[in-house]
């Protein structure tokens, strides 16, 4: 274990936070058994935090969706580990294999998906997610014609590219903060 700090910026004190805010990090707690980091190192600033887990319970929680929460949080592993982002390949992987019921699927994920013991549709929609994260520029109809090969709606496309997009800004962040993952992530699911 370290005695590194979970963030480079100040961590606020629970009971200094509003009262919403410190109300949504122990429901959180009371849920996982722990607080993960990153609720305790973006209340930071109240109002992006608040701002940050809407969009993030916008896209991970959404019911109308193509996507498995399994494969949401493939494309959270996938495009974080090209994004070198320790904090979310490690929080992600322990949900990743919680929700896959595999072991092993987050670091296959994160390594290398292309190789990864997954499915040519998964492989699919994770080659569309790392290319709207590390090169959306370079995006064309072919890329949607792909993902429509194999089962995906443009619907699909979307929530498939707004998590790469969402966890692309949430690499950054937990990068720039020096973000540390909690040490229960590690051997969830396993």
């Amino acid at each position: 274990m370290t005695d590194k700090p979970i963030s480079r910026y100040p961590v606020p004190a629970l009971d200094n936070l509003p009262e919403d805010v410190r109300e949504r990090i122990l429901a959180v707690q009371e849920k996982a058994g722990f607080v993960p980091n990153v609720f305790l190192a973006l209340a930071h600033r109240p109002d992006e935090f608040r701002a940050f887990f809407d969009y993030h319970d916008a896209l991970m929680l959404r019911e109308e969706s193509g996507l498995t929460k399994a494969e949401r949080e493939m494309i959270v592993v996938a495009t974080s580990g090209a994004n070198n982002c320790q904090y979310c390949v490690v929080a992600h992987g322990a949900i990743l294999r919680i929700y896959a019921k595999n072991p092993l699927v987050a670091d296959q994920v994160a390594l290398n998906y292309r190789e990864a013991d997954i499915s040519e549709r998964q492989k699919a929609m994770l080659a569309f997610a790392m290319k709207v994260a590390t090169d959306s520029v370079t995006i064309t109809e072919d890329d949607f014609r792909t993902l429509e090969s194999h089962g995906f709606t443009r619907e699909d496309a979307w929530d498939i590219g707004a998590i790469a997009a969402f966890f692309a800004l949430s690499n950054r962040m937990a990068n720039l903060t020096a973000m540390r993952p909690n040490p229960e992530f590690f051997t969830l699911g396993r």
